[in-house]
């Protein structure tokens, strides 16, 4: 018992530790000490995730995380291509050029997200053989949350009730500092109105993309093997830090605010073994914030 207990404990430090390593962690401590982040910085991660994934094939003791790790793989392989394609002369001439349109710009930025996602998709499912193992599905909308009493939710609450209350506060968490520091008139909110039905589409997809190699993927891969509620911080801290830098909003506040719908939006996903819901509350604040860049894009 002593030692599958130990076992368990050293896979659990170590797949913190290979998200650690991977996160936009290195990038924040390079940042504060004032430096650039080197451009080699990120496929150095994919490399260390590729030799990874060979260790989880020869050594037994970290086989479990082989799945894990393989997933974080390919999502970061597949935003390093897209990335490198974003950075052509090609893409920059047709898609980032100054005075490119809302929609355009933004779309193409999208299609490149979904290449992403379905990379990672595809590889969930050939590991996993079905879509609903990695909760690629819409799930239980009416599944029983389980009781969090620091949030007021008691045991017999649903996901029906809650899930809508999350995605309202979550949106409206987003849009009092976002709309505030933008300060639109009246006439910037007549001349953006064109381009909310864009924003809409965009937010819907981001929201899409995102769950999917960032919820699906750690949580679909991770969970049974090192339990639910470590799974849930490990993604809270991944996603948080994912916006520390480069989030809207970013910082400290970025992170909270990301980290804390990671960690609502996980056990959205757990507890309803699909994606709707996630999708959902994930929705609600992008719509904001898609909102913010139309604001942004017509007031320059």
């Amino acid at each position: 018992m002593k030692s599958s207990m130990n076992a368990k404990h050293a896979l659990l430090l170590t797949a913190w530790a290979v998200m650690l390593i991977v996160s936009d962690l290195p990038d924040m401590l390079i940042t504060w000490m004032g430096g650039p982040v080197p451009s080699w910085m990120f496929w150095a991660k994919a490399v260390f995730l590729a030799v990874f994934f060979g260790l989880t094939r020869i050594k037994k003791a970290i086989r479990p995380l082989g799945q894990y790790v393989l997933a974080l793989f390919t999502l970061f392989l597949a935003l390093g291509l897209t990335g490198l394609l974003r950075g052509t002369a090609w893409f920059q001439g047709r898609f980032n050029y100054q005075g490119v349109s809302y929609c355009k710009g933004f779309a193409a930025v999208m299609v490149l997200d979904i290449l992403v996602a379905l990379a990672v998709i595809a590889v969930l499912w050939i590991m996993k053989g079905d879509r609903k193992a990695f909760f690629l599905a819409k799930g239980r909308m009416a599944a029983p949350i389980e009781p969090i009493r620091w949030l007021g939710i008691r045991a017999g609450e649903s996901w029906k009730t809650f899930g809508w209350i999350f995605a309202g506060v979550a949106a409206l968490g987003v849009a009092v500092p976002t709309i505030s520091a933008i300060a639109p008139s009246g006439a910037i909110w007549l001349r953006a109105l064109p381009l909310f039905p864009a924003a809409v589409l965009f937010a819907a997809v981001n929201a899409f993309t995102e769950e999917a190699y960032f919820r699906c993927s750690i949580l679909s891969t991770l969970h049974d093997v090192i339990g639910k509620t470590h799974t849930l911080r490990i993604t809270l801290v991944f996603f948080g830090l994912s916006h520390w830098l480069y989030g809207s909003p970013s910082g400290l506040i970025g992170f909270a605010m990301t980290g804390f719908l990671a960690w609502i939006m996980g056990r959205s996903m757990l507890e309803t073994k699909g994606i709707a819901w996630p999708w959902i509350i994930h929705f609600a604040p992008d719509v904001v914030i898609f909102i913010s860049y139309a604001l942004l894009f017509v007031k320059s």
